[in-house]
């Protein structure tokens, strides 16, 4: 029987809360306290630089984005720059993994399966090096992922651009790459295309991609298991 990984829809939250939520569940998975879980979320407007990230990927500089309304936070993922912001699916996952690539790239195959249902052919360009990491309609990039793993679990995960404003990432070199061109699946399918409707079909993939069960949990669930997320 297939182990289960929890699904938790937790809203609009604020980039460093979610972080330090990461990182409560993540211990918790490391004592078996809880089982694999899925967080699936979107940020108000935020810049993460990843561990690859330099100050030339902020090319107007801290205080211009700041002033945008756009907030920016280094994190401990891999990757480079990227972009947060309302309309785009965010997933966070804590789960065991002793292949980090492997993880990696059954999260991009989980991502392009869930873009697929919504009627779009989309490619991971593995061959390519890690700046090319995520997912991609043609030549533009439609889906980040990065990840850090300690003591075997990991964090962080993917983002997919929905529904959301691709502008922010015109003015930053994302990804590590400057002619990068982004791209959502509602400016690929020509129409509007909800997130609800995206983040259920996007859960049910990542969960069959890793041979987990999907089990939906409330965050009153979570908060039981972990009281300190309280």
């Amino acid at each position: 029987m297939a182990a289960e990984l929890w699904t938790c829809h937790l809203g609009s939250v604020e980039y460093r809360e979610a972080s330090a939520l990461q990182e409560r569940l993540r211990a918790a998975r490391q004592a078996d306290e809880i089982p694999d879980v899925l967080l699936l979320l979107e940020h108000p407007p935020v810049y993460t630089l990843g561990r690859r990230s330099g100050d030339a990927d902020l090319p107007m500089g801290k205080a211009w984005y700041l002033g945008q309304g756009i907030d920016v936070v280094r994190t401990n993922r891999g990757g480079k720059l990227t972009y947060h912001g309302p309309g785009q699916l965010v997933g966070y996952a804590i789960m065991r993994t002793d292949d980090v690539l492997a993880f990696v790239r059954t999260m991009e195959r989980a991502v392009i399966a869930a873009l697929a249902d919504e009627g779009l052919e989309a490619r991971a360009r593995t061959d390519e090096g890690p700046d090319f990491t995520g997912v991609w309609v043609g030549e533009r990039k439609i889906a980040s992922i990065g990840v850090h793993v300690a003591r075997g679990v990991t964090t962080h995960g993917f983002a997919v651009n929905v529904a959301n404003d691709l502008q922010p990432f015109e003015w930053v070199v994302a990804c590590g790459l400057p002619t990068v061109r982004m791209t959502s699946v509602t400016a690929e399918a020509g129409e509007p295309r909800g997130l609800e409707c995206f983040r259920r079909r996007a859960a049910y993939r990542f969960a069959a991609a890793h041979g987990r069960k999907q089990r939906l949990v409330s965050p009153a669930r979570l908060e039981r298991r972990v009281p300190s997320m309280a």
